[in-house]
């Protein structure tokens, strides 16, 4: 995928990860993206590491384990914030 790719997959990401996770996380539009560009990366090595593939493209599978990861993200956020 191309930086583009990987920007637009990760906006959409890090909003529906914080659409399934409301609460008060550090916000803005560009902590959205990378929130969602290093969940795919997080979701895509645990995915492959478990033999369920990883993030190749923009369909369906790739958006569940990127989105997967980004909430994984915004768990461990939360936890280390308290």
């Amino acid at each position: 995928m191309g930086i583009l790719a990987w920007i637009i997959l990760g906006l959409v990401v890090g909003v529906i990860a914080k659409l399934i996770m409301p609460g008060k996380d550090p916000g803005g539009f560009v902590i959205t993206i990378i929130l969602g560009m290093v969940g795919a990366f997080v979701g895509g090595f645990i995915a492959s590491s478990l033999g369920f593939g990883s993030v190749t493209g923009f369909d369906i599978r790739s958006l569940v384990i990127a989105v997967g990861g980004a909430v994984l993200l915004l768990i461990i956020y939360r936890v280390v914030k308290k």
